[in-house]
């Protein structure tokens, strides 16, 4: 009898601990989401405003959209090339000891995303130079 009451006793202090915790978890995540929501909708604004500051340089919609587009993708190719000039190195020389094929797949990777990084760093470059001075 005494077994009895100690389990139900350990068993209903367990069930308390367990449902304020998930109270206090949910109150955390509801308190959390709406952080991060107001953090996505200042990040929402900011985009806006630097999309309306590229229209606003450029003169024009279709320009400002491009020279927007052109700085994100030479922004975020960085990474991604270098990401890929990494997977190339270890195809060339950690894998490609072992099978020869592979050898030659890891340099074309590296030529690859080399070639990419230049054509993604240059075309803003080319762009905001061609808009400036050949429109005249």
């Amino acid at each position: 009898m005494k077994r009895i009451t100690i389990i139900s006793l350990l068993v209903v202090f367990i069930l308390t601990i367990f449902a304020t915790t998930n109270k206090v978890q949910a109150a955390q995540n509801k308190i959390l989401s709406n952080e991060i929501e107001g953090q996505i909708v200042q990040l929402k604004k900011d985009e806006a405003k630097s999309l309306e500051d590229y229209k606003e340089k450029y003169g024009s919609d279709a320009y400002g959209v491009t020279a927007y587009i052109l700085n994100l993708i030479r922004i975020y190719s960085i990474p991604l090339c270098f990401l890929g000039i990494a997977i190339g190195a270890i195809h060339q020389y950690v894998i490609g000891i072992r099978k020869l094929d592979t050898l030659e797949k890891g340099m074309g990777l590296i030529v690859t995303f080399v070639t990419i990084l230049i054509i993604c760093q240059i075309l803003p470059l080319a762009f905001a130079v061609f808009v400036k001075f050949g429109r005249g």
